[in-house]
């Protein structure tokens, strides 16, 4: 089992410890349970899908990276195909605040970077903030996404974002967790430089167009990808960066031990995400980061 689920296992009751150990029990546990794995865990510990993802709760907070809040924050989001995908807030000491990863980001980011289609609930051990509120109203799940908190009723998205404002106010567009593929090519054998340029291809920029994905490489050669998340209110998306240290993050990676990177995006877009790329891996101790453009 990894370390970080340790302190909490405890905690955990005795027959819900029984249908995790053969997932949980694990070192290379990728921080989600498959819909079958979800059923074989609902028929042992006894519990129903809502509060299965509450006793969830503790374990995802267990994946939380707070250097600075010490606020531990997780969350799950549970995909149309049934699958639960963990989700921790993160923070990066040395940068500025606004590179933080919130819970309900990181847990939706999980699942779109694992190929979920759609979700239909996220649940959360605080209250959302209006920024993740925000960022959840990018989804493809629309405002009827079922959000829960422990010891509150049922809610839906709607009811945390009264008289939202979002993507339908501007353009028409895909949706973030739509399938899409913006063809852009680079002539490279560079199999890190191409991991990224496949999270740019599949990254969410219906408003800039600037499309951008990252690959991070570790010392044991392992790589993370990711993928910009733009949002209709532009603050609250998520860099490419942060995308690719949420999926390292929930595989097990270690954020300092990042031996090369790769940012690609395109030589024209309206925006760069070099600066904040830079800087915030320079925090995390890596040195060899690079930039490529289509």
């Amino acid at each position: 089992m990894q370390a970080r689920f340790h302190a909490i296992w405890s905690e955990i009751t005795p027959k819900l410890q029984e249908a995790l150990l053969p997932y949980m029990g694990n070192d290379d546990f990728p921080a989600m349970l498959t819909a079958k794995q979800v059923e074989s865990v609902k028929q042992i510990s006894g519990l129903d899908d809502h509060a299965l993802t509450l006793a969830l709760l503790p374990l995802a907070a267990a994946c939380s990276i707070a250097p600075i809040s010490r606020f531990y924050v997780g969350a799950i989001a549970r995909g149309a195909s049934g699958n639960l995908y963990f989700g921790a807030n993160m923070e990066f000491a040395g940068v500025p605040l606004q590179q933080t990863v919130h819970a309900e980001q990181s847990a939706i980011t999980h699942a779109w970077l694992r190929g979920e289609k759609k979700l239909v609930s996220i649940t959360i051990n605080y209250s959302p903030c209006g920024h993740c509120r925000q960022f959840m109203n990018e989804l493809n799940s629309g405002t009827q996404l079922a959000v829960y908190l422990p010891n509150r009723p049922k809610l839906t998205l709607a009811d945390y974002l009264p008289e939202a404002f979002g993507p339908g106010d501007l353009v028409d567009t895909p949706l973030l967790l739509d399938t899409v593929d913006h063809g852009h090519r680079l002539k490279t054998g560079d199999e890190l430089v191409l991991a990224a340029l496949d999270a740019a291809n599949h990254s969410h920029a219906p408003y800039s167009q600037s499309h951008a994905g990252v690959a991070l490489q570790d010392e044991q050669g392992q790589i993370y990808t990711g993928r910009y998340a733009e949002n209709a209110a532009f603050n609250p998306s998520l860099p490419p960066l942060q995308a690719a240290l949420i999926f390292m993050n929930m595989s097990v990676g270690n954020g300092q031990s990042i031996k090369r990177a790769v940012l690609v995006e395109g030589e024209n877009s309206h925006l760069s995400q070099w600066n904040a790329t830079y800087s915030t891996l320079t925090a995390l101790g890596c040195t060899e980061v690079e930039r490529h453009t289509f």
